[in-house]
């Protein structure tokens, strides 16, 4: 404010200026502005997990639900006994796919779980890439056959040795692959190379399928993203593949990259990995799986105690074993396996872990405490099938590990005395 001062004839001699120092109010003004920017911003973001988290969940409700239609239905069918043979047949097979599909979904629900709580672990040692992609190769084939699409490999004739986990690596590119097949169109085609370069390998995996939007590029490996709903909708899917794929080879010390050129321009995908340094590693040739049928009742005259609460599960097994010539005494708790092992002498124990009142872990160091305990085989029986699991029931006293949804064959194997 400015204000004049006048002599006795009423002109200006002096001026007088009274002035604010308004520098903290405009500080707190920009503070301010600065709070609500972020408020704003975090409430935007906090609107957005929102959104995708809803997303998620009705995806997710929906592809649990959808195998269950063809399971049911053809269930229902098979128990009218109407269906011929052929029909049979493939009722069986659609069963056992969409079986498969949801058991697929779970596990990719449980790496990430394992993932967002730091939990997942590796079962490190040297890796031939080569049958890393073969294997992947494989499960895929027959969905690629069924769209008519042509896979090209090219493959360094150098061995591509790696430093890590076998299971985890083929994980890595059958999601790659099994999405390569699912958005590329009938008639398409997809390549895989593998190439050696300086101190790394590098798995390129590339498909003239529908391409991503540069938009999205930037968020394609991100948990419980896909590009849009109607992607969702039309090839179906979590949107947790990709998010599982860069954890794992980050965890190996690799990289994985995404490119396309757009929508209709297909996809590439780029896996580094650092070379395995050890030059004089030799890969153990690995053993031929023993199957059922090329031996006659691998069981035979064997007793095993089975230990399982769902009796389900409990009834499925009972006659797995009993087909393999087993002799089995099945108990639906811990508690009443403790009552009958003494009686029943079994040869082998077969135990589920996740049991009301007293765990498989519990029980199985119950029963090493006992003199006649001591020196029974023991296979641990879960649903929980990482690497963390398979040490506790190890160091609980079992020396095998079989992973729920079962596998006969493994099972039957796991049970030799």
């Amino acid at each position: 404010m400015i204000s004049p001062i006048r002599d006795a004839s009423g002109h200006v001699v002096q001026l007088v200026a009274i002035s604010r120092d308004i520098t903290k109010q405009k500080q707190a003004e920009v503070e301010r502005e600065q709070l609500l920017t972020c408020e704003q911003t975090a409430r935007e973001e906090a609107e957005s997990a929102n959104r995708i988290k809803d997303e998620f969940l009705a995806v997710l409700s929906h592809e649990l639900r959808s195998p269950l239609n063809p399971i049911l239905g053809w269930t229902s069918l098979l128990r009218k006994g109407r269906l011929d043979a052929a029909k049979t047949d493939y009722a069986v097979e659609t069963i056992e796919r969409n079986a498969k599909l949801q058991v697929q979904l779970i596990e990719d629900l449980l790496d990430v779980s394992r993932i967002l709580r730091g939990k997942l672990s590796l079962n490190v040692k040297p890796v031939d890439l080569n049958a890393v992609i073969r294997a992947s190769l494989e499960t895929v084939r027959l969905a690629a056959v069924a769209k008519s699409l042509q896979i090209q490999t090219t493959i360094s004739s150098t061995v591509a040795t790696v430093s890590g986990d076998e299971g985890r690596l083929q994980q890595v590119l059958c999601n790659i692959l099994s999405n390569a097949v699912k958005f590329t169109p009938t008639g398409g085609q997809i390549t895989v190379a593998l190439t050696i370069a300086e101190n790394h390998a590098q798995i390129q995996v590339t498909d003239t399928g529908k391409g991503i939007n540069p938009d999205f590029l930037p968020y394609i490996f991100e948990h419980f993203r896909q590009e849009d709903g109607a992607t969702t909708r039309k090839f179906g899917g979590l949107g947790l593949g990709l998010a599982i794929v860069r954890q794992i080879v980050e965890m190996h010390g690799g990289t994985v990259q995404a490119k396309s050129l757009g929508v209709g321009q297909g996809a590439t995908f780029i896996v580094k990995l650092p070379l395995f340094s050890n030059k004089d590693y030799r890969a153990c040739d690995e053993q031929t799986p023993v199957s059922l049928t090329s031996v006659a009742l691998p069981l035979s005259n064997v007793r095993v105690l089975f230990v399982e609460d769902e009796i389900d599960t409990r009834e499925l097994i009972v006659f797995i074993l009993e087909q393999a010539g087993a002799i089995v005494t099945a108990v639906p708790s811990a508690i009443k396996a403790l009552e009958v092992i003494a009686q029943f002498k079994p040869n082998v124990l077969v135990s589920d872990i996740g049991m009301p009142e007293m765990d498989g872990y519990m029980l199985m160091r119950q029963i090493r405490a006992m003199v006649q305990g001591q020196q029974i085989p023991a296979v641990a029986l879960t649903a929980y099938a990482g690497e963390i699991d398979q040490q506790q029931a190890r160091i609980a006293g079992f020396q095998r590990h079989v992973s729920k949804p079962i596998d006969p064959e493994c099972l039957c194997k796991r049970s030799r005395v």
